[in-house]
């Protein structure tokens, strides 16, 4: 809950590069398997506002929430490619328990009012914002517990499936899945779209700890191809072709001043999770010197 109320052709570049997807459960150095739903609030900050401008608005957000002890936990991202952006995204076991999440903030009082005031200070800085609710798919992923808490990265790719084409969809990224079972490098998560979008929309997460990862794409590449062979790949192209309407992949960084951090992930971490004030410590008054004797 941050605020009351995205190779070959395509698919297999943006699978491949050997991630996963934000661990709902609170872990502490240990792979885990993804939530069930995520809640993505973005937010399309104005040129000039983002870096520590932006940082200094959300910390009035992430501090409301510390105080209120409050037991719901997000992940912010910042936009490496495409529009300047932040994502803030909170996992749920289900949609009964976002709901339950949304009840609670409504009848505290004090915290809605905090974040209320946050939110009114954060809007002159943003010249948009949008929610969207999407689901996970296990059938359409592929290794998808990680270690998240050690992360640095998600590479988000979005895929639109054209109308009545979803059954060639399903045969895509099941031969795709297929051909990567015998590439263990590589692993991702996939969720569906269920809200505040177009319909028909997938997102795929891949995460990294570290950007070099993208450099072993190639070499997946080669792998996943001699794996399908000639008719396997000349399937893919037809199903590819027949199935997606359009797609994008973007980068985005993770966020440790702008997270409302699970204490796990901070002890997994500290050096990167854990956010210094800056603020100088007092110093300590010198003593005076002993009076002559």
């Amino acid at each position: 809950m941050k605020k009351p109320a995205g190779l070959l052709l395509g698919l297999c570049v943006f699978l491949c590069a050997g991630g996963g997807v934000l661990a709902a459960q609170e872990m502490s150095g240990a792979a885990m398997p993804p939530p069930k739903v995520l809640v993505i609030f973005r937010e399309f900050v104005k040129p000039g506002k983002t870096g520590m401008t932006h940082e200094k608005s959300e910390s009035t957000f992430v501090q409301a929430l510390a105080r209120a002890k409050w037991p719901t936990h997000y992940l912010a991202l910042t936009s490496m490619s495409g529009k300047s952006r932040a994502l803030f995204i909170t996992p749920y076991d289900s949609f009964e328990a976002w709901e339950k999440d949304n009840l609670a903030s409504d009848k505290n009082a004090a915290l809605s009012a905090s974040l209320d005031r946050a939110a009114a200070a954060d809007g002159d800085l943003l010249s948009d914002t949008d929610q969207t609710v999407a689901v996970y798919s296990d059938d359409y992923s592929l290794r998808s517990s990680i270690d998240i808490a050690h992360m640095r990265y998600f590479e988000i790719s979005s895929y639109h499936v054209r109308s009545g084409h979803r059954k060639d969809w399903d045969d895509l990224v099941k031969l795709v899945k297929a051909g990567y079972e015998k590439v263990p490098t590589v692993h991702w998560a996939m969720y569906e779209v269920s809200y505040g979008q177009e319909g028909g929309l997938y997102l795929v997460f891949t995460g990294m700890k570290s950007a070099s990862e993208i450099d072993q794409e190639p070499s997946q590449d080669k792998d996943f191809e001699a794996a399908l062979g000639e008719d396997g790949m000349k399937k893919l192209h037809e199903l590819e072709s027949a199935a997606v309407e359009s797609s994008q992949s973007n980068l985005f960084a993770f966020s440790p001043k702008m997270s409302y951090t699970p204490e796990e992930w901070i002890k997994a971490d500290p050096d990167f999770w854990k956010v210094k004030s800056g603020a100088a410590a007092p110093k300590k008054p010198a003593e005076k010197p002993a009076p002559p004797q």
